[in-house]
Order: C-alpha cells, then sequence, then structure tokens
C-alpha cells in the first residue's frame, strides 16, 4: 500500500515539473513544453473613461454657453450646423476646429498669460486642462487618451495614472503659460504627453522583458 502512495507521489511530481524523455545513454533530456503564466495584476480601467466623459461634458456646457446665433450678429446665418440651434459651431473663419469663441473659451478658464500673471487667476491652470478648441480637437485627445490610459490604467492602477494625468496637464500649462502670451491656450495636451511619457519609460525599462517573451513566443511557433 506505502509503496503505491510512493509511486502516485512521484507521478504527481512528474506532473508538476513538466515531463522528461531520456536518450540511449539514459540521460534525461527535458521536452519541448514550456509553460507561460502571466502574474501581472489587471486592473480595471474605470478612471481614464471618467475623464473623457468629464472632457465631453464640459465641451457641451461649453457650446451650450457659446450660443453662436445670439451672440455674434455680425456672422448671422454663418454659423456651422445651424439645425444644432445654441449648440452650432462658430464660423471656420473664427474657429476652424468646429467649437466656441475664443471669448467664450476665455470666460470659461482658458489660459491667458496676462490673466495668469498680471491679475493672479492660476486657477485657469487647472481649467484649460479640461476645455477644448472644437469637437476635432476634443476627439483627438479623448482617442489618444483612450488608447494609452485605458491600457496605462489596467497595468499601473487608478491612482497612479491619475497623478501622471493632472500633474503633467498642470506642467503643461505651466509651460503654455511661459511661451504662449497671445493666444488662449485649451487642452489636455500635456496631460497626454505625461501619459506617452509613462508609456514609453514602462516599456524602456522593461525591454528585456519583453523581448524575452517574445523570443520564447518564437521558439513555440512550430
Amino acid at each position: 500500500m506505502s509503496g503505491q502512495d510512493i509511486e502516485r507521489g512521484q507521478r504527481a511530481n512528474k506532473n508538476r515539473t513538466g515531463s522528461s524523455s531520456s536518450n540511449n545513454n539514459g540521460a534525461h533530456v527535458p521536452s519541448p513544453t514550456y509553460l507561460i503564466e502571466d502574474t501581472e495584476t489587471q486592473w480595471t480601467s474605470w478612471l481614464v473613461p471618467m475623464f473623457v466623459v468629464a472632457n465631453v461634458a464640459v465641451f457641451i456646457v461649453v457650446m451650450y454657453i457659446n450660443d453662436c446665433p445670439k451672440h455674434d450678429q455680425a456672422f448671422k446665418g454663418k454659423c456651422v450646423a445651424r439645425f444644432l440651434g445654441r449648440f452650432s459651431f462658430e464660423p471656420l473663419r473664427k474657429n476652424p476646429l468646429l467649437g466656441p469663441s475664443s471669448h467664450t473659451l476665455e470666460k470659461l478658464g482658458g489660459l491667458e498669460w496676462t490673466k495668469v500673471v498680471q491679475k493672479h487667476q492660476g486657477w485657469r491652470l487647472i481649467t484649460c486642462i479640461w476645455l477644448h478648441a472644437g469637437i476635432i480637437h476634443l476627439l483627438v485627445n479623448m482617442l489618444c487618451l483612450v488608447f494609452i490610459g485605458i491600457r496605462l490604467e489596467q497595468q499601473f492602477g487608478f491612482v497612479r495614472i491619475g497623478v501622471i494625468y493632472l500633474l503633467s496637464g498642470f506642467g503643461g500649462s505651466v509651460l503654455s503659460c511661459l511661451f504662449i502670451r497671445n493666444s488662449i491656450s485649451v487642452g489636455a495636451s500635456g496631460a497626454l504627453f505625461g501619459l506617452l511619457g509613462a508609456m514609453l519609460s514602462e516599456l524602456l525599462t522593461n525591454w528585456s522583458l519583453y523581448t524575452n517573451k517574445m523570443m520564447l513566443f518564437c521558439r513555440l511557433q512550430p
């Protein structure tokens, strides 16, 4: 009875450690079977989708306040997509990105050097991140945010990605305020570049890990 238990234990150990074969000389040769385990923790992405929803909601509010057919009588009949009513876009001469007027963006928190430096409206460094110059600007930024941010949040969690997004956006606003003094600056481009930098940093740090996985994958191919 005890001999059968020992034999069963040996068979179980062989099944856990992998099968092996022997050649004519009696030497054991490991079989070409590899076990690949993905031990990385996958977080559920919810913060990046919330950022997307927040940016879209802010843009809708901005367009509602803009009200192109009402505030600009000089371009009467020239608003783009007038069937949208007060959500219609400014004439292409004023805003080719299909969005609100620069006056509306400035009133709602667009970044302008004179207001930040001379009038001490530092809150504009944060509010400008959530504003966009037009629907084209919004779509490009949100697509980049989805493709880059969701993967990073799944890998590193919402806390790190949220901190990187906000700090990068603030840093981008500071740089815009220093170098762009004659126009209004809006958008989440600084935050997106921060996420892109984080992705490239992770890729370079784990480059050997990715190359090893690729080499192992190639060996497994018939």
